[in-house]
C-alpha cells in the first residue's frame, strides 16, 4: 500500500510539474506579446506626434491666407470680418412649444419647467 501512496504522489508531482511548466511558457508568451504591444503604442505616439507637428505646420495662419489669395478665383474666399458675426438674439431658435410636442409625442413627461424671469 505504502508504494501505491509513493507512485501516486510521484504522478501527482510530475503532473504538477507539468501544469507549472506549461503556466511558466504561457506566461512568457504573454509578457512578450505585452512588450510588443507596448512598443506598438509607443511608435504611434511617436507617429501621432509627428503628425500633429505636421497638421499645425499646415495651418499656419499665414500660410493658409497665401493659400486663400493664390486661389481666390476658384475659391473666393475672403478673411472673416467682425461685422460678419451676428449676436444671440438674431438667431432663430425653434419655438419651445414645437420642441416640447415632439419631446411628449416621444417620450413620458412628468413635469415642466417653468421659465424664471
Amino acid at each position: 500500500m505504502r508504494s501505491f501512496y509513493i507512485t501516486v504522489s510521484a504522478l501527482v508531482v510530475m503532473g504538477l510539474a507539468f501544469w507549472a511548466y506549461n503556466e511558466n511558457y504561457r506566461t512568457q508568451e504573454v509578457l512578450r506579446d505585452v512588450s510588443s504591444l507596448q512598443r506598438q503604442i509607443g511608435h504611434q505616439r511617436e507617429e501621432l506626434a509627428v503628425l500633429k507637428a505636421e497638421w499645425a505646420y499646415l495651418n499656419r495662419p499665414e500660410r493658409l491666407r497665401d493659400l486663400a489669395a493664390i486661389n481666390f478665383d476658384s475659391l473666393g474666399l475672403l478673411p472673416f470680418l467682425p461685422e460678419q458675426f451676428g449676436r444671440v438674439d438674431q438667431v432663430s431658435f425653434p419655438q419651445d412649444n414645437d420642441v416640447l410636442g415632439q419631446i411628449e409625442g416621444i417620450f413620458d413627461v412628468v413635469g415642466r419647467i417653468e421659465d424664471v424671469e
